[in-house]
């Protein structure tokens, strides 16, 4: 039997869906690695929180391996990659509810999915209250 495909993509796209739906701001928390196509001006801690709304983004394209888009920074245009093991978590900037991953080093075929409150710098960076998330084990 074949390796199944990995969840993680399929729940980011879901997430930002319901996120659309509800006239809620997508944002992504990534980990920032080599492979990682983002303006590292605006990293910190190795991490970055993206705005992936449709009117913040252009050609936005979430596949099985990786987010793709292009997105205007300091008024420069920028072409952003991001693999989908590299993302830490998708969630609403209004009330940062949404899904968090564990992100390994590729050691594992597929990050284990937690639901979680975002990091307090994730909290401060979006503005939103304090999370009622809960890890789910």
């Amino acid at each position: 039997m074949s390796s199944l495909i990995p969840t993680t993509a399929y729940l980011i796209r879901a997430i930002h869906e319901w996120c659309v739906d509800n006239a809620l701001t997508p944002h992504l928390l990534v980990k920032i690695d080599a492979q990682t196509r983002v303006p590292m001006a605006y990293v910190k801690n190795g991490e970055i929180v993206l705005n992936i709304n449709y009117t913040a983004v252009k050609d936005l394209h979430i596949d099985n391996e990786a987010v793709v888009f292009s997105a205007r920074f300091n008024g420069v245009a920028q072409h952003i990659y991001v693999p989908i093991g590299r993302v830490a978590g998708i969630f609403a900037r209004e009330n940062s509810q949404g899904m968090f991953f564990e992100v390994t080093d590729g050691s594992s075929p597929e990050p284990e999915k937690k639901a979680v409150a975002p990091q307090p710098a994730v909290a401060e960076a979006s503005g939103a209250r304090k999370s009622h998330l809960k890890v789910v084990k």
